[in-house]
């Protein structure tokens, strides 16, 4: 499912791909949005035949760039989502993604986030980790050296899956 809709987002740049540096931007830009992140870029990346080495970091620094913003301002973005007539759905769905995942954060902290962010699992990811720790109130450098090492978890084992390397390991 994830494949498919990489590749939609591969299509829908197409443009991208007669620019310099065309295939390296579509993979940074998955990379940044929520939901796919650093696991729709590193799919991207296959997809399009880029160089495993060059994806990885363009794939990681498309992913950590919202982390701060998204640790420092969330809160403050949900609260007044939730007053607005326009975005009040919008912030009630996302009370509702924070419901849901908020008890597994809570109850290892730290760990907690590390895992929820590490482990590439729908629904998972940096984005949700960060507004999840923003909304518990977590001490800001941790959540965000927790999002990172998630982060850095989350790239090995999408790199394995992503480029093959897992088939080739195991035989």
């Amino acid at each position: 499912m994830v494949e498919k809709i990489v590749g939609g987002i591969i299509s829908l740049f197409s443009s991208f791909l007669t620019i310099p540096f065309g295939k390296e931007l579509i993979v940074f830009i998955i990379s940044l949005m929520p939901i796919l992140e650093l696991r729709g870029g590193l799919l991207a990346a296959a997809l399009l035949d880029l160089d495993m080495v060059t994806s990885y970091f363009i794939a990681i620094v498309g992913n950590v760039l919202p982390v701060p913003f998204i640790l420092w301002f969330i809160a403050s973005i949900l609260k007044w989502m939730r007053q607005s007539k326009f975005f009040s759905k919008f912030a009630g769905w996302l009370d509702s993604k924070i419901e849901k995942h908020k008890g597994q954060i809570e109850k290892y902290g730290f760990w907690g986030l590390v895992l929820f962010v590490g482990i590439p699992l729908p629904g998972t990811g940096a984005w949700t980790g960060c507004l999840i720790a923003a909304v518990l109130e977590m001490d800001k450098k941790k959540a965000f050296l927790a999002t990172m090492i998630g982060i850095f978890m989350a790239s090995v084992i999408m790199m394995l899956l992503s480029f093959g390397l897992l088939k080739n390991i195991i035989g």
